[in-house]
This record gives C-alpha cells, structure tokens and sequence, in this order.
C-alpha cells in the first residue's frame, strides 16, 4: 500500500536514517519502536507529507487516504463537539451538495431528450450512487458511536469545544481521524490523554474496524493488543520483525547476541590480519601474502552493534519519617463546582504503606480529590492528613513549576543529598537526559523532557506520601520501568492517577474507581479491577454505574443500604466470593470431564484390546477395565454433584 524506498534523513553530522525501506501492506498493525530521538516521529511525519526526507521518496498510491494524529495540534475554539466531529464529512456533505443541487437542476429542465439532460442524469446517478456506497445518510450515527466511544456522552455533543481540557480535545481530533477511515492510520502516542476504558475501545476499533495502522506508543499493552508487527529504528536503519511487541523483544535479544559474537569474531579476524601484516610487512618472501591480506582487510565491511543500553539503572527514594498509621482518611467528602457536583459521601481510608490507583473516565474527579487532598481547591466534609504526613505531589503541570533559568543538571543537582549527588548524571542518563542536554536551561526543554525532569526531582526529594498524577505520559518504557521499581521499593504511602495498565500492574494493591459521582474501592491490582467490571465498553461501564446490578464495594456512603439488603442485593464482598465459588466449581467441572474423557478413551482401548482371541484371557486388562470402570462412575456422580452445586450458586 505505501512503500519506503532508500529513505535518508539528515539533521546534523550524524544522518537519522540511512537508505531506509520497508512496505506497509493493507490490514498491517505496525508498532514503530526505538528509543527516544531514534526518529518515530519524524518516520510518521514523512510518511504523511509533512516533512521532507534528505534522499528517497515515499510512495502512495493516488487512491490511498492517511490519517495523522501527532503528539500536539492546533485545536478549534469556535465550534460545538459534534459540529466538529462533523468536519471530518466534509466531503460526504459537499457531495450531498452537488447531488441535491443537480437535483434541483433536473427538475427544473424540460427538455428530456436533449444529450444535456441525459448527461445530467447520468452525473447525478454517478454522484448518488458513490453517495450511497458510501453510506451518506448514516454519518450522523457514525460520529454519535465513535464520540461515545471515546468517553462523550450525549450532554457533550452540543456543548462548544473550547469548555473541554486538552485530553478531551485531542479526543474530538482522534474521532474526526476515525471517523475518516482512513486507509492508513498513523498515531503518535494516542493513550497519553485516554482513560483505561477508551483505551480498551480504541484497542477494539483498530484490531476490528481500521485498516492498516503504524504507531508510536509507550503503552506496552496497548501495543501488544493492536499490533501484529514490529519496526525498530535502531543505528538510523530498520529492523522488521514480524510479530507482536513481546515476542520482538524476545528476537530482538536473540538476535543483539548474534551480532555481538559476529562482532567479536570480526575483530579477531581483523587483529590476526593486521598482527600478520605487522610480522611479516619487512620480510620479502612474504610480500606477496601481504598484499593479499592488505587487500583483505580493505574489503571487510564493519559490522555494527545495534544500540541497546544494556545498564542497570536503579533509583531509591531517600529516607523518610515514618507517617501515621492512615496518611489520608475522606469522611463525606464532595465536591461541587456551581451545580455540577464532582463527586460526594466519598469515604475512603489509604493506610500507611499501602499503593493505591486512581481510575476512571476524564472528568469525574481523579485529579480532583488529589487536589482536595493537596488543600489546593475548597470541598465540604473532612478529609485528615495523618501524623508526619510529608508530600510528594506530581501533577499534570509540575513542568510548569520548574525554575526556566537553570540548567538541567543544576535542577537536579539542588534537591540532590548525599552520595546520590555522584550519580546526578547517571539519574538524568536513566531518564534520557545525556551529553549536552544536561547543560541545557529548563526553558528550552519541550514539554515532554520538563515532566521527565520534574520527575526526577521528585524522586529526589524525602517524602513519605506520593501523590503522582499521570506520571507515565512522557516516559518511555525504559524511564517507566526505572520508575516503577522505584515505587515498589518506596516505604512510604502511593496514591497513582494513571490509565497505564503496564505501570499500575504489579505495583498498586487497591483500585479507586471513579464515576458518577461516587467513588467504589476494589481489592487487588489492576487486571483483577479489570476482570471484576468486565469493561467491554464505556456505555455498559456507565450502565453498571447506574444499576449497580452487581456492585462493587462503595467508598461512597450508601444511604440506602438498609433499602438494598432488603430487596436482595448483595454486597460487592459477598458477590466477589460467590464469583471465586463459581469459578472454583467449573474449573472442578472441567478436571471432571477431562478425566471422564481419559477414562472412556482408555476403556474404548481395553475393549478392542479384549476383542483379540490372544487377549481373551488377560488378568491384566481385564482387571484394568474393572478399576477404570468403577472409577468412571465415581466421577460422573461426583461430575453431576458439581453441575447441581454450580447451577444452585448461578
């Protein structure tokens, strides 16, 4: 579909590419990886027209349409949600244009028979009919399906654009994209401004609904569930591996061991040349083998070592003071902004030592009550800060907060104690600050390196409270990982705002979900949040929300538990051990029935061994088939025990 041939890209002495080529086919899900400043960008940028390459060329077929979601975009001010999502019609609605204005035309014409008129209605029916092929009359019901999707609800779609936050507003630019459907997707970092639940349906409409697809992402579950393919961009050249991320990963170290003993017995190959050009250069019954390893040595081509950082960067908090036993406790909080009400009865207790997540849909108070716990914003009820509680807060705009004037080193070097100050340049390494980058001024940073930066100031600092707010936005897997560990490592209490399911696996014990106006505690990690909601859309997500058919635990006080006990509901405790029930008996079930069907393969084996005249008589099988055969029936009572005790539990 789009061909990549001899791609060269130059931005200073060292080339980004180098003769560069590869092809995307239809129905690709291509992951570009590499390390940060390896060119991702720059590839999806040349890919759609938006910059020029040094040398080569990018060939697209005239028919094949792209669609491009970079990191950061100019957005409208002046228009309504859906009148915006409507943009991405513009052809389909200038279509309809022309169509109903030779309509008008036909019908104010009379001279039927004239060649014009014929030429008329053969343009007309040409134009509808490429209208109807494409489905012209139900674009409307397209964008309302894609909006919800991607986490509107209905009240959205009048209100103007320029109300929302910047996530939500990357959001209508991605709808519009989709709605498209383009032939070839290329997304830059998609999930920084998503929540888990338009993650999981953005994931759902690539695998399903798109075309071909290249991306660029740091979510290394979102990569994994979407993409089929994977391109490396390593020491300006392309690797392509034709799997899934996980397994790249796998190849990709197999195949660096490869090239490093191929490496290795290059340069020996190289020093026995050169030592036997040195022994013999001066001798002349030697001249002749000289020259020829002379020559010999001109023809070798180097073989390069892709560029893996192999480093083992670990990163501790420092000491802190040991806090109250409960560092945060919510009583009946709410909070309202005019009548719009955030969230209320919130009730909640995080004890020491504990790290807990935030989620939930933009919008429905994660960032809020972080900021009523940071006392930065009013609310009604109380919420206790424990004993000794020091915090560690970062926000969404800790960039902001940095001092522009000094370096990046200097940064760093200020909120650095102890031995920790001969490791700055390491810990700066870790989170891709190196060579000349460290001397830089905190002004000139992009957005993206001042978050890495403010990152690592914190992480400097003693607390025993951290409160981090999408901290993974601008890391990359490597920078996340160093992050993550650091966090497992922490003592302290950790309240994680953050919609990467990666980063959170492993690392929280507990999940604070918020949503229409409540906040509902769930026990265990991410993945057995996931599970207990059984998330396949935003629209069933809001419809739990609403009928709490099978509630989670509410951190929110109910008011009508007395109402809800008595009409048969259950709690989000007894429902979680009924499902552990359930699940315990069909797994028994199936072992059962996985047994029945051995024992009936082997008595069907007995039975034909018995029907030869030379086994007739055979003690061996027979009292075999007698053993196997009471023990059958054993196990289809005990299997039909278990189907009743399971129906009696559904």
């Amino acid at each position: 579909m789009i061909s990549i041939e001899q791609l060269s890209v130059e931005f200073g002495v060292k080339p980004l590419f180098r003769n560069v080529s590869f092809v995307v086919n239809d129905r690709d899900r291509i992951a570009l990886v590499g390390k940060n400043g390896a060119g991702k960008s720059t590839m999806l940028k040349i890919i759609c027209g938006l910059q020029k390459p040094t040398e080569g060329n990018v060939a697209i077929p005239t028919d094949t349409t792209i669609g491009y979601l970079p990191q950061v975009m100019v957005l409208q001010d002046n228009t309504t949600v859906k009148e915006e999502a409507r943009k991405a019609f513009a052809d389909t609605a200038k279509l309809k244009a022309q169509i109903e204005e030779l309509n008008r035309q036909m019908a104010e014409r009379t001279d039927y028979e004239s060649p014009e008129y014929a030429e008329l209605v053969a343009k007309f029916t040409q134009k509808h009919d490429h209208y109807m092929m494409i489905g012209g009359d139900n674009y409307e019901a397209e964008i309302e399906r894609t909006l919800t999707g991607l986490g509107f609800t209905r009240n959205d779609f009048e209100r103007p654009t320029k109300e929302f936050s910047g996530g939500w507003r990357m959001r209508i630019e991605l709808a519009k994209i989709l709605l498209r459907r383009p032939d070839v997707l290329l997304l830059d970092e998609p999930t920084n401004h998503l929540d888990i639940e338009s993650i999981g349906w953005l994931e759902r409409f690539l695998q399903q609904s798109a075309k071909a697809v290249v991306l660029v992402s740091h979510d290394r579950a979102f990569i994994n569930n979407v993409t089929n393919r994977t391109i490396e961009i390593s020491c300006g050249q392309v690797n392509d591996y034709k799997v899934k991320y996980d397994e790249y990963v796998k190849l990709r170290a197999e195949r660096h061991e490869q090239q490093l003993r191929a490496y290795e017995n290059q340069q020996k190959e190289i020093a026995d040349i050169k030592d036997f050009i040195e022994r013999f250069r001066y001798k002349p019954t030697k001249a002749v083998q000289v020259q020829s390893r002379i020559k010999q040595l001109e023809k070798i081509v180097p073989i390069e070592v892709d560029e893996v950082d192999n480093a083992t960067m670990h990163l501790k908090f420092p000491p802190c003071l040991r806090s109250g036993d409960y560092p945060i406790i919510c009583e009946d909080v709410r909070k309202d902004y005019g009548e719009h009400t955030v969230f209320k009865n919130v009730n909640l207790t995080i004890k020491r030592g504990e790290k807990v997540a935030f989620v939930g849909k933009n919008g429905e108070g994660k960032s809020t009550l972080v900021k009523c716990i940071m006392g930065e914003i009013p609310f009604t009820g109380n919420l206790k800060v424990g004993h000794n509680v020091q915090i560690g807060y970062f926000a969404q705009n800790q960039a902001q907060l940095l001092d522009g004037e000094i370096s990046v080193f200097d940064t760093i070097d200020r909120v650095a104690k102890g031995e920790v100050r001969l490791k700055i340049k390491n810990i700066l390494g870790a989170f891709m600050f190196s060579g000349e980058a460290i001397d830089k001024k905190v002004k000139v940073l992009s957005g993206g390196e001042r978050s890495r930066l403010a990152m690592i100031k914190l992480l400097l600092e003693p607390v025993n409270l951290l409160i981090l707010d999408e901290p993974t936005n601008h890391l990359d897997m490597a920078s996340k990982e160093v992050l993550k560990e650091a966090i497992n490592a922490f003592d302290g209490t950790a309240i994680i705002v953050s919609h990467d399911r990666e980063f959170l696996d492993g690392l929280v014990s507990k999940v604070y979900e918020f949503g229409g106006g409540a906040v509902r505690e769930h026990l265990g990690g991410i993945y057995d949040y996931l599970r207990s909601r059984d998330i396949s859309s935003l629209n069933e997500l809001a419809a739990m929300s609403q009928q709490s058919a099978a509630p989670a635990q509410t951190v929110a006080t109910q008011q009508n538990d007395d109402t809800a006990a008595s009409s048969g509901k259950i709690s989000y405790a007894e429902h979680k051990e009924q499902q552990k029930k359930i699940r315990r008996v069909e797994k028994l079930i199936k072992e059962s029935e996985t047994k029945i069907e051995a024992m009936e393969k082997r008595i069907a084996e007995i039975d034909t061994l018995l029907c030869l005249p030379e086994n007739a008589a055979d003690m061996t099988l027979i009292n075999e088939y007698t053993e196997i055969k009471s023990r059958m029936d054993e196990e289809e009572e005990r299997w039909t025990e278990l189907s009743e005790e399971l129906e009696a539990l559904k």
